[in-house]
């Protein structure tokens, strides 16, 4: 696989570092550029070059690239997936640390490991990236073969493709991947013209507790700033990082992006930024950055180096599903977990990948957790949809 798989339309090969890739073939890629179909940022040429230039995603930081390229005899990409060789299982949001440690229990050894994902970035979007000019099943069912070959030819316990799109698990199964579920919470546009239409969908007790929240998130004199394009200059850039370090400090013990990863997409990708900021006698004290697709707002990161009661929903959440509205996205993704996102308005939504266990025993381990994991996670989504603030409970977005 190091050097190549032939066939007579096609062959496959690992790429070792991502801008070994050109720009112009990578937006040939379906939802990679914009005007061409469904677009998401992280799957940009700029996002995930920008996530190795900056070294967050790299062999020092236990992502080593490992991408895998099909392409044409003389050389046209027909497809990709952005792929890494991890020696640990940090920044994936996809947990498979209970699987790791019995596996290497019994003796086994778990990592290094395949992972499929954009980095750091809880957020569902194609993995097995298809040319669009060329008929995608065929080139998805390459790749994802490809993925099965290359994780048997480098004698590794397994592959992990998170965050997919569902339409991509038929490949990824016929290839042996089992099937994993879990739940995040989006917000649904349903045709709102401002965000009061989206209120008027609340109970009247909920709708006043939204209220009273956003009311008090501002008490302290603070002010909210959307801050798109020219505007995100660099000294923004570097009070946002400050926020940033703070909060992810404090979450994961050192964060994982670097100040140049926000320099690099500050200069490449500002169009497709929004960054929400809170400002309180005249500096920002907070801020959330978010990433705009064609139809979907993806909130990220947040932090602050104030604390305000109720300030962290009204910059996350709230701003959010407003700028949606006011630019007819059509949702707002707004990261992992987080159950006290439903008394916002965001709606449980099922999130899918695929796993290869290359190891019979564990294989058959973890497809019996899998099969229990995904009744639960059904059973926890029904249960959940009672617990929505709207006077009419929205049909479970699967």
């Amino acid at each position: 696989m190091d050097d190549e798989d032939q066939s007579p339309e096609f062959q496959l090969r690992v790429v070792r570092q991502f801008d070994e890739f050109t720009a112009k073939e990578w937006s040939s890629l379906a939802g990679t550029s914009k005007g061409h179909g469904n677009y998401n940022p992280f799957l940009s040429y700029h996002f995930l070059n920008a996530l190795e230039k900056s070294a967050s995603a790299t062999s020092a930081t236990g992502w080593r690239p490992y991408h895998l390229r099909l392409e044409t005899a003389d050389g046209i990409l027909l497809g990709a997936v952005p792929a890494y060789l991890k020696s640990h299982s940090q920044g994936e949001y996809v947990f498979d640390h209970g699987w790791a440690d019995a596996y290497e229990r019994a003796g086994g050894r778990y990592y290094p490991k395949l992972q499929i994902c954009v980095p750091f970035t809880p957020a569902t979007g194609s993995r097995l990236l298809h040319n669009r000019d060329y008929e995608p099943a065929a080139i998805r069912q390459a790749l994802a073969l490809g993925l099965q070959q290359l994780t048997d030819q480098l004698g590794i316990s397994s592959a992990h493709v998170t965050f997919v799109d569902e339409a991509q698990l038929k490949p990824l199964e016929k290839a042996d991947f089992l099937h994993r579920t879990d739940l995040q919470f989006h917000f649904i546009n349903n045709g709102f013209s401002q965000y009061d239409d989206f209120l008027s969908e609340f109970s009247s007790r909920k709708r006043k507790l939204i209220k009273k929240e956003r009311k008090e998130a501002l008490s302290n004199g603070i002010t909210i700033e959307w801050l798109q394009g020219e505007q995100i200059t660099e000294d923004v850039l570097d009070q946002f990082f400050a926020f940033y370090m703070d909060t992810g400090s404090r979450k994961w013990g050192r964060p994982y992006l670097t100040r140049e990863f926000y320099t690099l997409i500050g200069e490449t990708m500002a169009d497709d930024i929004l960054l929400v900021m809170a400002k309180r006698d005249g500096r920002y004290i907070a801020g959330a950055i978010n990433f705009i697709g064609s139809d979907t707002l993806f909130g990220r990161h947040w932090g602050c180096i104030e604390d305000h009661p109720f300030l962290h929903f009204e910059v996350c959440y709230h701003q959010a599903i407003e700028f949606a509205i006011q630019h007819k996205l059509d949702k707002v993704e707004a990261g992992a977990q987080g159950d006290h996102k439903i008394a916002r308005g965001y709606q449980p939504v099922l999130t899918h990948s695929a796993h290869y266990i290359t190891h019979q025993g564990l294989r058959n381990a973890v497809a019996d957790y899998l099969d229990t994991e995904r009744q639960d996670v059904m059973r926890m989504a029904v249960s959940l949809q009672d617990h929505l603030p709207f006077r009419k409970t929205p049909e479970l977005d699967t």
